[in-house]
């Protein structure tokens, strides 16, 4: 798997790691590029879509979204 890229981003140092998990969800058999913690939920490629923007925004992250849909502009 030399040169897979995850999104946009390549994978440095070469081919990840991968961990198999049950997805939360669907209980589809996944893997994972992390190890999974336990009490923490983890999801397929498609469950993982579903949730993505319910997460709750990591401090000292900017969030450019609003809940009109405008940003602001400092």
């Amino acid at each position: 798997m030399e040169g897979r890229r995850f999104g946009n981003r390549p994978s440095f140092g070469g081919p990840r790691e991968m961990h198999k998990a049950t997805c939360s969800d669907c209980g589809t058999e996944t893997e994972v590029p992390f190890k999974p913690i336990e009490g923490r939920p983890v999801y397929c490629r498609d469950c993982y879509q579903k949730h993505k923007n319910d997460r709750p925004a990591r401090p000292g992250f900017r969030d450019n979204r609003s809940s009109d849909g405008d940003s602001e502009e400092q």
